[in-house]
Order: structure tokens, then sequence, then C-alpha cells
């Protein structure tokens, strides 16, 4: 079988149901911005990778955060699906327990760096930057949830999820540059 069809040369898609749509549709928006998600997240998992094997096995911080990111590849999987096909009832999907999860792990790196008392400049180490590009991307994948979600129906969890994605990977980005001892830049107006 070739990679290519050519269904898509016209700027349409097929969904999994066999309904053609245009490739801005929502729906598409939607589970796309998820998969640019979930490459930007692979990107993140590389640096995490290489950084932990430069540093010392003390610092097993992002050895942890490694094998995290692969379990959210995992879901953000399931959700594009979930977003491409809606939920059916014995397919997986994005559950509370899962966004409960995500909050442990936002706790978890909290307790390490402590609480943030004033805004900071994206950035840092190589990783810290990475970690804000896959933070506004999950922004974006949830800017287009929301949208869908006004038009059609589905599952809150997807929108709840990417909210705390979003907010774990801010607390990732500060724990990289907690690790690297690189300082955070705060934000002065």
């Amino acid at each position: 079988m070739k990679l290519y069809t050519k269904w898509g040369d016209q700027g349409q898609t097929v969904l999994a149901d066999g309904t053609r749509v245009w490739k801005d549709d929502l729906r598409v928006d939607a589970y796309g911005t998820v998969d640019e998600l979930n490459a930007t997240l692979g990107w993140c998992r590389t640096q995490m990778q290489s950084q932990s094997q430069t540093q010392s096995s003390v610092q097993n911080g992002l050895t942890k955060l490694f094998e995290r990111s692969a379990t959210i590849q995992t879901e953000l999987l399931v959700m594009g699906a979930q977003l491409a096909t809606g939920a059916k009832a014995g397919q997986l999907k994005i559950e509370l327990d899962q966004v409960y999860r995500l909050e442990q792990w936002i706790d978890q790196a909290t307790e390490v760096i402590g609480p943030l008392s004033h805004f900071i400049l994206p950035g840092g180490c190589e990783l810290a930057a990475r970690l804000h590009v896959a933070r506004t991307v999950c922004r974006r994948a949830e800017r287009a949830a929301v949208s869908l979600g006004q038009k059609e129906a589905i599952a809150p969890e997807l929108v709840i999820y990417l909210n705390r994605l979003s907010d774990l990977f801010f607390a990732w980005a500060r724990l990289a540059n907690h690790e690297a001892h690189m300082p955070e830049t705060q934000w002065n107006v």
C-alpha cells in the first residue's frame, strides 16, 4: 500500500466514518493540533533522553519525565482518535483518572522547585525551552477542542486533560531549568 492516497489533493479528507470534510474542519483542526502536540512532545523527549544521559545519576528527574512523557504520548494518540471519531462504547478514551494523575505529577514537580511567586519568561535550558513550546501547542490544541465542542458534542474530559497538561509542561519546564541549575528569568514590567 502506498503512503499517499491523493484523496487530499483537493483540500478534503475522509473521517473514520467515511464522511468527507474540508481539511480546515473543526474536527480535523482539533485532532491535527493534538497530533502536532504529540510530535512536539516527542521532540522534547529527545532532549530529555540526551540531557539525562549527560547529567549525574543523582539527577534522576529527567529519566522520570522521559518515562511519563511516553505515557502522555500514548494518551494523546487516544485523544486524537477520540476527537476524530467521537467516543464510542468500548473504545479507548481519556478519563478523569488520567487528569488526576497529571495533577499529581504537577504537585510532585512543584514540591521540588517550589511555588511560583512571579511571572517568568519562557526559556532557560534547551529542554525547558522545548517544554514551553509544547505548553503553547497544548494551549492551541485546547482552544481547537473548545471550538469543536461549541459546534459538536465532545467529551469534557478532553478539554480538562489538555488544560492540565499545559500546566504540567509549565511545571516540567521549571523543573528542567532547576535540574540544569538555570535561573528563571523574571518578567519585569
